[in-house]
């Protein structure tokens, strides 16, 4: 069987061995473009809808449908959580956008997000043995404007056929409201991944990072960069984590968040905003090369790079300064120009730099386990609790300056941390049902494993054909035609 490996060690080898490492940056990214638009093209999408139950004859048909079905709805209809034994739901997870900030790339129309949620689902399958169903929707009013009552309303609709929802690429400050008004009304888990998934596994490599440079988080001095969703619920749980909001300062396009930030008071919409610019920055630092000087920490979640993040800020930060420039598609700054400027520890969002800081490795388990105890919501400590065990998983291998996070082929971290996060789920009274650890650890690992020796069948049996050998050389090309214009 052809199999196109995409390691990263495969990965830097297609491109000519002169590059400097900023057109080896640039190709790659280009490279990873190209292959997406034509493999996506080839498959048309990532995702299909198959039956799980078999068909042993005709008279099957009557079991699964008319009119043997009818006890089901029946049953249902009075014992409405017997939908999670009777159907998929109990295994079902709703990824819902309006596609208004997809990645770096902003509001792309409702369709315009469907290529990245079907990746979510793509990973919910292959990652953590759930499934996932893209639905991207419209939430423009009648006045043109995105209006967040609208998926408010369809979220609330479509509860009934799903065990939890994840939200994502949703701008703010909508965002704000559609999340916190959800979790509080409905009587299923609702996530939204760009903050809370971020905001867990984020504080999951600031763990590590501070392990290795030996300091405690309660000492440290931190700098965010950007106020969107993402870093004001990374700060969130950071300093839930223990951080001290005496030595944290985040920015905005405006300058640091702080007490004297008028701006921000004034417009309600931001009040995740604002309850920073409470907590925080006591001096009241609007210059990010002051708030750097000395700090020991950089959390950068802003515009894509990469020279946004200048190495002469680094040059001035603390020793064993820790870089997390994590903007898609491209990061801040590179890793490779981060450590010359000084940076001990650098992380990025992507896969094929070291340090992979990205919700990929949350989710998965983090709705697994909310799934399997079937859970009325994501609560913050269960966040928190899906940090530390992907933390104290990769802790357990061995970690060092390049190696703060396990990597996604390394099946059992997600079995851990669904299972951690279940326990806590039971612990905060959110669970309907109470299995043990080793029953929702066991129970993930088994559904992982049969998700991907599903994909392996299809791939074997080439029901799932190969990408033909010429698309990835063609990609290729053009990563090189581009750099070296």
């Amino acid at each position: 069987m052809t199999k196109i490996d995409l390691t990263l060690s495969n990965l830097n080898a297609l491109f000519p061995s002169n590059f400097t490492q900023e057109q080896l940056a640039k190709a790659k990214t280009a490279f990873l473009k190209a292959l997406s638009a034509e493999a996506h093209k080839f498959y048309g999408g990532k995702m299909v809808t198959m039956p799980k139950a078999g068909i042993y004859g005709f008279n099957w048909f009557n079991v699964w449908y008319t009119p043997g079905v009818s006890v089901v709805s029946t049953t249902i209809r009075d014992n409405h959580d017997a939908s999670f034994d009777l159907s998929n739901r109990g295994n079902l997870v709703a990824v819902v956008s309006d596609s208004t900030r997809v990645l770096g790339d902003g509001d792309c129309s409702p369709s315009g997000g469907l290529g990245v949620m079907e990746g979510k689902a793509f990973l919910m399958k292959y990652l953590g043995g759930v499934d996932g169903m893209a639905l991207c929707v419209d939430s423009y009013n009648k006045q043109g404007k995105h209006d967040p009552d609208k998926i408010i309303e369809f979220v609330k609709m479509l509860q009934p056929s799903f065990g939890a929802v994840n939200l994502e690429d949703i701008s703010q400050p909508n965002c704000f409201k559609v999340l916190d008004t959800l979790r509080e009304e409905c009587d299923i888990p609702v996530w939204h991944d760009d903050a809370q998934g971020t905001g867990s596994v984020t504080l999951a490599g600031l763990i590590n990072a501070l392990r290795i440079a030996d300091k405690p988080i309660g000492s440290v001095r931190i700098v965010f960069y950007g106020a969107g969703a993402s870093n004001t619920t990374i700060a969130r749980l950071i300093l839930m984590a223990g951080a001290d909001p005496s030595k944290v300062v985040m920015f905005d396009t405006k300058g640091g968040l702080h007490k004297k930030r008028d701006d921000v008071k004034a417009d309600t919409a931001y009040y995740r905003k604002w309850e920073i610019c409470e907590k925080t920055n006591p001096d009241c630092i609007n210059d990010i090369e002051v708030a750097l000087k000395g700090a020991d920490v950089l959390i950068a979640l802003s515009k894509p790079g990469p020279d946004t993040v200048k190495p002469a800020w680094i040059r001035q930060m603390a020793p064993k300064a820790i870089v997390f420039a994590c903007a898609n598609p491209v990061p801040e700054i590179y890793p490779y120009a981060a450590k010359e400027a000084g940076a001990y520890i650098v992380a990025t969002g992507r896969g094929d730099f070291p340090n992979q800081v990205n919700n990929s490795m949350g989710f998965p388990g983090i709705l697994k386990g909310a799934l399997l105890v079937r859970a009325r919501k994501i609560t913050d400590e269960m966040a928190i609790a899906a940090a530390y065990s992907v933390a104290n998983f990769a802790e357990k291998k061995g970690i060092s300056p390049d190696y703060i996070m396990p990597t996604m082929d390394e099946t059992e971290v997600f079995a851990q941390e669904a299972a951690d996060v279940a326990m806590k789920a039971i612990e905060n009274g959110v669970a309907r049902i109470t299995p043990t650890r080793d029953e929702v650890y066991n129970g993930t690992l088994a559904d992982i494993k049969e998700s991907r020796a599903i994909i392996d069948v299809l791939m074997r049996e080439k029901f799932i054909p190969a990408p033909p050998p010429e698309m990835l050389s063609d990609a290729v090309a053009k990563a090189v035609a581009l750099v070296t214009k």
